[in-house]
């Protein structure tokens, strides 16, 4: 079964290219494919940390001074 893929023209700083290159014939696996694994990876850490910001926007806000209060109050700091 083969996946369809889109062309897309980047441009890469020269060493970061030279790098990609590299990691290319030591994994065996095609620079698309490295820029691929990459893009995704991105892309799902921003989905955990919008996941985050939802999951907490109900949480009580306190001021920095607040915090420092309490944290001196529990013996933490």
């Amino acid at each position: 079964m083969t996946t369809a893929t889109k062309r897309a023209t980047v441009y890469l700083d020269p060493d970061l290219h030279k790098a990609l290159r590299l990691k290319s014939i030591e994994t065996a696996m095609s620079v698309s494919e490295l820029v691929n694994i990459a893009v995704r990876e991105a892309i799902a850490e921003d989905a955990d940390d919008i996941a985050a910001f939802e999951d907490r926007a109900k949480d009580t806000l306190i001021s920095y001074d607040e915090l420092l209060k309490r944290l001196k109050k529990d013996g933490r700091i």
